[in-house]
């Protein structure tokens, strides 16, 4: 048996002759199991929130993206092209054409990015989940329609139940006027589209007007070339190994980013805003712990002469140091696992019931916090504190060593 571990557990439990070490020591206790739990709860909402986040960018956000190391356009009708297309990994590949523009309604204008895209990108089911107004519709028969960001639609005010008052769009021509005209408007390309429906995902994705590939073509008079390639695969295979094949024959010429790295900004903030308010709890969590210095240093008092007889019958230093690091240690750690197991429940309960609401004036489509279980945030969690309580611990027990030496010089 463990002599240390042994002499802790009764301590533990054991009444002390002063009423005021029981009360710390289950103040400390509570303060680690109240840290804990808070802290797996918080990091599970960071998680919730940020799959949610990452559902309504990935609805827009194509798996792979294949795009020119130098220039703005390419030509996709080479071998390599035709026969990637056909790869049966693939579910979606949508050709990409895209230029800033001038966009007109009625007596409003604004900048926006036009994206003209193939048939192939309203494979995406989960369109219809961002369209907030209309139907997400870019070709009917021979006719072209647009779908807008809601920063466009907001800004110019666009009617989507108006058939017969279209978006007009405006792309300077690649040839400068030859004819000496002073009008400016003849060094434009000017078009004219119906709006069908009206998209939202964020800021940087609302100021774009997603249009037919062929009606890019001709605003941008570009035949042939395209901006990018936008490849989704089937359930199933991983984006990574895929990138990884295409990357393998594709050439210096051309890049291929990934979900991360065609939002880098985004992950970047969803990850450092988690490891944020981690830290912050943290040190709150860390004040908590070290109470147990309080609780440990009176119960060395208390025990100078169970001190004293275990060091006559022979119990080294190392032993009694270890007996009040065990007992800091199962103080801490019995408050750190029931606030795992406490903050595990809440969360299950909370995907399940819902029991904290949102403000109905959230920009996230969800009535109730969204909460994500993740296997490490727990391991984190109980690594922290094992530290943590550690170090205090270890510092409590050094008092014991000292008392000891204390007894033996008095003897």
């Amino acid at each position: 048996m463990n002599t240390p571990f042994y002499i802790a557990r009764r301590y533990l439990f054991a009444k002390k002759s002063t009423n005021a070490i029981n009360i710390i020591s289950a103040i400390s206790a509570v303060g680690v199991f109240v840290g804990s739990a808070a802290l797996i709860i918080i990091l599970s909402v960071f998680n919730g929130f940020e799959q949610v986040v990452l559902k309504m960018f990935n609805t827009i956000t194509p798996e792979l993206v294949i795009s020119p190391v130098q220039g703005k356009t390419f030509d996709p009708n080479t071998a390599y092209f035709n026969e990637l297309k056909k790869e049966k990994e693939i579910y979606s590949y949508t050709e990409v054409l895209s230029e800033n523009a001038l966009l007109r309604y009625n007596d409003k204008q604004s900048v926006g990015l036009v994206k003209g895209v193939s048939p192939d990108y309203l494979k995406n089911k989960s369109l219809d989940s961002i369209t907030i107004d209309g139907v997400f519709k870019l070709e009917n028969k021979s006719l072209n329609y647009a779908v807008i960001g809601s920063a466009i639609q907001t800004y110019l005010m666009v009617n989507t139940t108006d058939p017969f008052n279209p978006l007009q769009v405006f792309s300077p021509k690649k040839k400068s006027n030859q004819s000496g005209s002073i009008n400016p408007a003849d060094d434009f390309t000017i078009l004219s589209i119906p709006v069908s429906g009206v998209f939202e995902v964020q800021q940087d994705f609302d100021n774009v007007a997603i249009v037919p590939l062929r009606f890019a073509r001709r605003l941008l008079e570009e035949p042939v070339k395209i901006s990018s390639i936008e490849i989704n695969l089937h359930q199933g295979i991983k984006p990574d190994e895929f990138k990884a094949h295409i990357e393998e024959k594709i050439g210096k010429d051309f890049e291929v980013k990934n979900r991360i790295q065609q939002n880098k900004v985004l992950y970047n903030i969803l990850g450092s805003e988690k490891w944020a308010v981690y830290i912050i709890l943290t040190f709150i969590l860390i004040i908590a712990i070290f109470n147990i210095i309080g609780s440990l240093t009176m119960l060395v008092i208390d025990k100078l002469k169970d001190i004293a007889i275990l060091s006559s019958l022979g119990a080294g230093k190392s032993l009694i140091k270890r007996i009040f690091l065990f007992e800091g240690m199962m103080i801490t750690m019995a408050g750190c696992i029931s606030g795992l197991i406490v903050g595990l429940i809440f969360c299950l309960l909370q995907q399940k019931l819902g029991l904290v609401k949102m403000s109905q004036d959230n920009l996230i489509i969800t009535s109730a916090y969204p909460v994500a279980l993740k296997w490490k945030d727990f391991l984190l969690v109980f690594i922290t504190v094992t530290v943590f309580s550690f170090m205090a611990s270890a510092l409590s027990s050094n008092l014991s060593v000292k008392k000891v030496n204390h007894l033996n010089q008095d003897l």
